[in-house]
């Protein structure tokens, strides 16, 4: 074989290998566009709105702005072959990443599935910023408008009548933790309404008579459930802890707890510095005697519980373990002593 020949077959074998790579390049992309856009099952559905009028690429672009398919195209290509082009029905319809592309137009096409209802479930712990985006990304609310209807609309509810009005976050931690099923047509205020509605069987059956045995308002005691249930990962510390705010405040004790400096600083961390602790703010108890201005989250009734009936005992710290259960002591130098046995276990079991 002279040079010229194999020259030729060299680039022959080239061209092939190439064609045979961009076709199976192609293949696998083809068929990833039949896949949904994620996998993950603890992805939130969303309210897809669908005007009356709306073209086949129209609603298209919709899916595809709210990461609904992967390709405006395709899902145009597949309503043709499915006889949906031209034949999907205007509406509201509760869809999810996980559903595939053949899926959402089969949904649409039959035009049955618009909803009513959206389940949604609010976690003990959210504060009003995590309810607002939750419900944003689900398309019930625009986020903006839900939190200041939140502050500066009329509610009229016994338990908000102490609250003062110029409160930052006012309704924090009245929107009870709970699995609602919200209208897809209720607006931002009967949303918050719904919610402000649960909170009130709570107020009626658990905190109205309750507060006053333990010397506190309804509204302090909103206040120390929201610290205990963001200090708490273990229900049967709930009342424990409790008890320990109870002692410091009796004892005219700044609290100095973590997760009012955390709701001041207005984003998460794990690990708080010595300037995060300086922070200007009356939800800061590191700062200011007394509890903090107002709720730093939505708490579930457990801790509102623990708040009613803490434990009575003579601890006035506690620090977590790895497991989330605390160690609770009376002294400061016991409390030192627990934090370092606990740094001993955790340099240990990372050798």
């Amino acid at each position: 074989m002279n040079n010229v020949e194999y020259k030729r077959k060299s680039r022959f074998v080239v061209i092939v290998v190439v064609i045979i790579f961009l076709f199976f390049s192609a293949f696998i992309y083809y068929q990833s566009l039949f896949q949904p856009v994620t996998t993950k099952s603890d992805v939130a559905e969303k309210i897809i709105y669908i005007p009356n009028g709306y073209s086949t690429s129209q609603i298209a672009k919709l899916l595809k702005e709210n990461n609904l398919i992967r390709n405006e195209r395709f899902f145009i290509w597949r309503a043709k072959v499915l006889g949906a082009d031209g034949k999907l029905q205007a509406g509201k319809y509760l869809l999810s990443p996980n559903m595939t592309t053949d899926q959402i137009i089969k949904k649409i096409f039959a035009g049955k599935a618009q909803i009513d209802t959206v389940k949604v479930t609010i976690p003990e712990g959210y504060t009003l910023k995590d309810i607002a985006t939750k419900l944003s990304r689900l398309g019930l609310v625009n986020k903006d408008k839900f939190l200041e209807i939140a502050q500066n609309d009329t509610f009229d509810y016994d338990f908000l009548k102490d609250v003062p009005k110029d409160r930052p976050n006012r309704l924090e931690g009245y929107l009870f933790p709970d699995t609602y099923f919200i209208p897809v047509n209720a607006d931002e205020k009967e949303i918050i309404n719904i919610m402000l509605k649960r909170f009130q069987e709570v107020y009626n059956s658990t905190i109205k008579n309750n507060a006053k045995n333990v010397g506190m308002t309804p509204d302090q005691i909103v206040i120390i459930a929201s610290i205990v249930e963001k200090e708490a990962a273990i229900d049967s510390d709930r009342p424990m802890i409790a008890g320990v705010i109870y002692n410091r405040l009796k004892k005219n004790m700044k609290l100095q707890l973590c997760p009012t400096v955390v709701y001041a600083l207005g984003i998460h961390k794990d690990v708080l510095s010595y300037k995060d602790l300086q922070v200007d703010s009356p939800y800061n108890t590191y700062q200011h005697y007394g509890l903090p201005i107002g709720p730093i989250c939505n708490p579930g009734l457990k801790s509102i519980e623990a708040a009613l009936f803490p434990t009575k005992h003579d601890f006035y710290y506690y620090v977590a373990k790895k497991d989330g259960s605390h160690i609770f002591s009376i002294t400061y130098e016991e409390h030192l002593k627990a934090q370092k046995e606990i740094e001993a276990i955790e340099n240990n079991n990372t050798k």
